[in-house]
């Protein structure tokens, strides 16, 4: 062992210890803390599914149901499933899923979806089983 070792553990260790992985009720509960009020799933499925004042919805893309692949409403690039339960990589890495949340609700919403409003979709997307 030379004098770099100890260095080069303890590196990993923290890159290890702030990756970024997180469970979707991981992301829920930091949102409902955030938004200071518990989700609500019937409110994130109407603002997933309904338009918002500009011409899509979330469902535009994800479709009603987002169990399956989607087409982007736009580009009609395919989009893997958005619930959870149907494609495991979903609502685990939180830069991605901020990233993603603020890109799709400046085009759904013509804003940022407040941490409420992100609660509440992933409230119900969770919900979503096989």
């Amino acid at each position: 062992m030379n004098k770099r070792t100890p260095i080069a553990i303890a590196c990993l260790l923290w890159l290890a210890a702030t990756a970024a992985c997180a469970a979707p009720a991981d992301l829920l509960a930091g949102y409902s803390a955030q938004a200071g009020r518990a989700s609500d799933s019937g409110r994130g499925q109407q603002l997933f599914t309904t338009t918002q004042g500009g011409e899509w919805s979330c469902a535009s893309c994800h479709h009603a149901l987002p169990t399956g692949a989607g087409r982007h409403a736009g580009t009609g690039k395919a989009i893997e499933a958005l619930a959870p339960a149907f494609n495991p990589k979903r609502f685990s890495d939180p830069a991605k899923v901020e990233k993603w949340f603020r890109r799709n609700c400046k085009d759904v919403l013509r804003r940022e979806c407040s941490p409420a409003e992100k609660a509440d979709v992933l409230a119900w997307l969770i919900t979503l089983k096989p």
